[in-house]
């Protein structure tokens, strides 16, 4: 097992991951590559996205000062409207439905899946984005 804990303090230098993972296939991928990336990218960390929703002092504060990568599961970008709700800006975002996956009622996915959007993340985390530049 791994472990990934940091100290929040060390958490606000990170490139923080904040994803809905949702009860569907395109949330359950998204969940799977912040798990991935937080595993294997050191300066990656997934953050509790329901603790900043909940207005968490912690969760919040982290969320404010640390870059912030944004994995939304469906078109509804539900992620990346919660950080908005605070006028948080994010520095990546991608809609996992937007990659050649639809939202099914389904837990189950393909790895192949995962690795491909996880490779697409990775290869473009150095670029804004577009929405919230």
């Amino acid at each position: 097992m791994q472990n990934i804990a940091v100290s929040h303090k060390e958490k606000e230098n990170l490139d923080i991951i904040l994803v809905c993972d949702g009860a569907a296939l395109v949330g359950q991928v998204g969940y799977k590559v912040a798990v991935k990336l937080t595993k294997q990218v050191k300066k990656e960390r997934m953050c509790c996205l329901s603790a900043v929703t909940a207005r968490s002092k912690q969760q919040v504060n982290i969320a404010e000062r640390a870059k912030k990568r944004i994995i939304n599961g469906y078109q509804n970008e539900s992620a990346s409207k919660i950080l908005e709700q605070f006028n948080k800006k994010f520095t990546y975002e991608i809609t996992i439905a937007k990659e050649d996956l639809k939202k099914i009622p389904t837990i189950d996915f393909y790895d192949a899946n995962v690795e491909r959007i996880e490779r697409k993340i990775v290869s473009n985390v150095s670029k804004p984005s577009d929405r919230n530049e």
